[in-house]
């Protein structure tokens, strides 16, 4: 058979050698149709009632005897029946999992109320400069009556409220201890907006089924100093490892990634070296990867295997080979539990398991087939694996490799080789970080050819080796060579363009696209593996164009699309014309983090907005100023309107700042937008009481209109039903400071007359809002009333005959945003 008739025959089935070799490919295909059962388990907005279940499986199994038997001119159909039967396994099997998690569910009247436990720290505590975060296996629920979840996550803050005594020190607490606790708790909970995470969807993925903070009490003491269980013994040895090399390597600055290498602690890296190795695509080496743990493995193996060869007296009793692989093997293990065996390292060992299996058997296993099996397991035991990024850049990234080397005709030498899987994963994998992240870094190339061999084989061996405590001086060596890689990837990052931006992509354009990518890369000859002489490859190039030329859709002419994002206890709305976009407000800070960084830049990236023509900052309070900084720092800002003093930071992070006045106004394509508040002369007297002196704009469109107050007050509503009342009436309201009972007079609601209402509120947030009494005031005037923490981001557009109302909440609804 010549060259290019393999390639052909291979095109039309990748597995065609495959099967030659083994009649295992049916299997392997009904092993994807499970896996596939349980990913559209994942995208269900209810759990399906296993009573179907029970229902289907006995008349599945009777058409599946039935097809059985017919003639051959049948197998196909045989076959395709057989397929959909492994897709509805693999759907309830993952809902008969589902519906056993969901159960273990925190009672609603049990939220915000305090509740004494009894537990043990299940996981390696996480500390920030405000509290020590851990998981908490509940053993006993002490307060009568109370129900609380088996496995909770946990806050206990180095100080409490300004009604609470303050704490310098942080409550010291170790894995495996036994503690009693009073605490808070809540059902997890996540600010949910277009192009945002989904922390619900981790909690469930985790075991999360509820969370909360310590509270201050007398009888919060701790009952053991060890649980004897194995798995506390695993999260006990990651502790004592980081606080040896935290010691070591005190005033080192990338202490955090060598403890991120050694036991999978990504919180201890720095913010500003996360930014570093996102902006150069190195940021898959600061976990423990598949690359690290099978490179260790690998190691284990060439030495037990030298080692093992030395005496014949062993090799007589077991093959030097074999012992090798189990060695091999088992030190993947202990890493990949060091490392928290996350997808990532799950999938790593499972397939270096399976191979070891086969090579101790003396059999072959084709490396697509390692790849599904474990995939299958890996899905098996958990169906929520498939909601995590990891998962499928994992094992998206083992299934290129598979296509480009060994499903190769010919040999390459070591350097194409390299250069090859290089270029296909940073190609490959593109589709999936725009979908995901919509940013790629054009870089990463070259940046990992530098990173890859200065991480995997100096840091990472030098790193391991100082696991056991008579080598800790390796710490040092280690890192000083890491300092010099971080110098260079540090250079690398500050090139200008260094990273690619865009709007998030349809789902269906990625899948056109990973499907083009296949066929540039389908095996050929022994050059890169581009343009290789494969028939009509450049249909592969074709088929990524979409990516990038099918755009999101935008407002047209005398259009207003509005966005209220759910940034918990505050605000921030995002409003577009059809050239043109505003920010008003930017929501809270949560720590080391803000709403700027977590929600509104994928909102803005996601929907290919790249400037801001205005950002409006109302006032100074942190729930609608916090996230603005972060939002300067990424995206250009034409021109900023607040009440802001000169002296604010955000002022003097610009130079194109003024204040807000009542009076001012200008037109976008159609639409009219007007300052109401405050006055000029005001914004001196009113300094020092910031929520007086919001920034009020009025934004009015042909087809409604809508009025953003922010946190004014009594006086200032009644100011401007004084100055302004006819500029009021608005088609909808953001409730003034989120529903406080200090704002929305009866006689200000009944002059906006506002058709519908949304309050910007945190979940079972500790102010109280909204207000009852002021929901029944909006209620009274026939107002529709929508909330975040309800609805998650609310989508307005003013357009055609009216206004269409959405709720983010609702059209991404899933069984686990269960309220």
């Amino acid at each position: 058979m010549s060259l290019f008739s393999k390639r052909v025959l291979i095109a039309i089935n990748p597995y065609l050698f495959i099967r030659q070799s083994s009649q295992k490919l049916p299997i392997l295909i009904y092993n994807l149709a499970f896996v596939a059962g349980s990913c559209l388990l994942q995208l269900q907005a209810e759990l399906p009632d296993m009573r179907w279940a029970i229902i289907l499986l006995p008349i599945a199994l009777a058409l599946g005897s039935c097809t059985y038997y017919f003639s051959a001119v049948l197998s196909i159909v045989r076959r395709i029946f057989v397929v959909c039967f492994f897709i509805g396994l693999g759907f309830f099997w993952a809902a008969i999992l589902a519906h056993w998690r969901m159960a273990d569910v925190l009672p609603h009247e049990w939220e915000s109320r305090d509740i004494e436990l009894i537990g043990v720290i299940a996981e390696l505590p996480q500390m920030n400069d405000r509290a020590v975060r851990f998981h908490f296996d509940v053993e006993q629920v002490v307060t009568a009556e109370a129900v609380v979840p088996a496995s909770i996550l946990l806050r206990w803050y180095k100080m409490r409220g300004k009604h609470e005594e303050i704490s310098d020190a942080f409550p010291q607490v170790n894995v495996g201890e036994r503690w009693q606790l009073t605490v808070r708790l809540k059902r997890p909970y996540s600010n949910v907006n277009p192009h945002g995470s989904d922390f619900e969807a981790k909690a469930m993925e985790r075991n999360i089924r509820a969370m909360g903070y310590v509270r201050l009490s007398e009888n919060n003491v701790r009952l053991d100093e060890w649980v004897n269980h194995p798995s506390y013994l695993i999260e006990y040895a990651r502790q004592q490892i980081r606080t040896r090399f935290t010691h070591v390597l005190a005033d080192h600055s990338y202490a955090g990634i060598q403890i991120a290498l050694a036991v999978g602690d990504q919180q201890a890296i720095p913010r500003e070296q996360w930014q570093i190795f996102t902006r150069t695509g190195t940021n898959h080496l600061m976990s423990i990867s598949g690359l690290h743990v099978t490179m260790v493995s690998g190691m284990v193996f060439g030495f037990v295997y030298w080692l093992w060869r030395r005496s014949s007296r062993l090799t007589f009793l077991l093959p030097a080979r074999k012992m090798a692989i189990a060695a091999g093997v088992l030190v993947a293990l202990g890493y990949a539990l060091l490392a928290g065996f996350a997808v990532p390292t799950r999938r790593t060992f499972l397939m270096l398991a399976i191979m070891a299996i086969a090579l101790w058997s003396d059999r072959r296993v084709p490396m697509p087939a390692v790849l599904i099996w474990a995939l299958l397991i890996v899905v098996l035991f958990d169906p929520w694996a498939v909601m995590s990024p990891g998962f499928w850049l994992s094992f998206g990234a083992l299934a290129l490799i598979t296509l480009v080397i060994f499903g190769r005709i010919g040999r390459m030498n070591a350097i194409n080789s390299w250069i090859r899987v290089q270029w296909v994963i940073t190609l490959g994998l593109g589709p999936l970080l725009l979908l995901m992240f919509q940013q790629v870094s054009l870089i990463a190339p070259l940046a990992n050819a530098i990173a890859i061999p200065l991480v995997s084989l100096a840091v990472v061996p030098l790193t391991l080796l100082a696991i056991l405590p008579l080598f800790d001086f390796l710490l040092l060596p280690a890192h000083e060579i890491l300092s010099g890689g971080m110098v260079l990837l540090a250079w690398l990052s500050e090139t200008p363009q260094v990273v690619w931006q865009q709007h998030a992509p349809p789902v269906w354009t990625v899948v056109v696209g990973i499907a083009g990518i296949a066929w540039l890369f389908l095996p050929g000859g022994s050059n890169l593996g581009i343009f290789s002489g494969f028939p009509a490859c450049w249909l592969g190039v074709v088929a990524l164009l979409p990516l990038f030329v099918v755009v999101p859709p935008k407002p047209a002419a005398g259009e207003l699309w509005l966005t209220v994002l759910d940034v918990g206890q505050g605000l921030a709305v995002v409003a577009r014309t059809e050239h043109h976009t505003l920010l008003y407000d930017a929501g809270p800070s949560f720590g080391e983090t803000d709403s700027g960084e977590r929600i509104i830049m994928p909102f803005l990236r996601g929907e290919g907005i790249k400037q801001l023509d205005l950002m409006m900052i109302s006032h100074a309070d942190l729930d609608h100023s916090g996230g603005a900084l972060s939002v300067l720092a990424a995206i250009p800002v034409k021109s900023l309107l607040s009440s802001l003093t000169p002296d604010h930071p955000i002022q003097q992070a610009v130079s194109n700042g003024r204040p807000c006045s009542a009076g001012e106004s200008w037109q976008w394509d159609g639409v009219h937008f007007e300052v109401l508040h405050p006055l000029t002369y005001s914004h001196d007297r009113l300094k020092r009481k910031t929520n007086e002196a919001s920034c009020v704009l009025k934004i009015t469109t042909r087809h409604g209109s809508v009025l953003l107050p922010a946190d004014i007050e009594k006086d200032s509503e009644q100011a401007l039903l004084v100055r302004a009342s006819r500029q009021l009436a608005a088609t909808v309201l953001i409730a003034p400071h989120h529903g406080s009972k200090t704002s929305s007079t009866e006689a200000f609601i009944r002059q906006v007359n506002p058709r519908l209402t949304i309050f910007t509120v945190g979940y079972r947030n500790r102010f109280g809002h909204p207000s009852e009494q002021v929901v029944a005031r909006y209620r009274d005037v026939g107002s529709q009333l929508m909330y975040s923490d309800r609805d998650g981001a609310v989508l307005l557009q003013f357009k055609g005959e009216g206004m269409t109302v959405s709720s983010w909440r609702e059209i991404t609804r899933r069984y686990w945003h269960d309220r």
